[in-house]
Parts: structure tokens; C-alpha cells; sequence
């Protein structure tokens, strides 16, 4: 027997948490729509900054936990902290 104080949800399309109610329907839209885990992520992350600028931010951190499926292997992406003294305009733009 397993306890957890939190239902056990699942799901056959997709599914989408985040703090905000209307972040959470907003990205869920997208998947509904045809969009993938990545575009409902930023459509999430851009609700957060207009329904709560106060936890958020488009410099926020990023801590990330990404598969796909040519590759369920997960990877853990940690985009936390300060940027580098290189990671300038002009050298993003030099990138292309």
C-alpha cells in the first residue's frame, strides 16, 4: 500500500502544474491546440511573469527535467545563478 497526501493523477494527452491556475490552463491550451511540452512551458513561464512578477521573471531561473521522445532518457537542465561575464549581447549576437 502506497500513502501519499497528494492525489495520484494521470492522464492519456497531457498534462500541465504550475503555481497559478491560469498559467496552468494557458499551456494547456497550447497542448490542446498542437503545441509541445516546450512551447505550453513558455506560454506557462509568460502567464507567470504578468500573474505573478513577483515570483517571476524573464531572467528567472530554470531548473528543467526534459525527455523526448527520440530520447526518454531524461536530462536534468539547471539554469540557475548568475550568467557568465561572457554571456553578452554582442556575443549571442556573433552566434547568429
Amino acid at each position: 500500500m502506497t500513502f501519499t497526501t497528494r492525489p495520484t493523477l494521470q492522464g492519456t494527452f497531457g498534462m500541465v502544474s504550475s503555481t497559478h491556475w491560469l498559467a496552468s490552463q494557458a499551456a494547456m491550451g497550447i497542448l490542446e491546440r498542437g503545441g509541445n511540452a516546450f512551447d505550453a512551458a513558455v506560454t506557462a513561464g509568460f502567464v507567470l511573469h504578468v500573474v505573478e512578477p513577483h515570483l517571476n521573471g524573464p531572467g528567472g531561473e530554470v531548473p528543467a527535467i526534459v525527455a523526448t521522445a527520440e530520447d526518454p532518457t531524461p536530462k536534468v537542465l539547471c539554469g540557475q545563478g548568475p550568467a557568465p561575464a561572457g554571456a553578452t549581447i554582442a556575443h549571442f549576437r556573433s552566434l547568429g
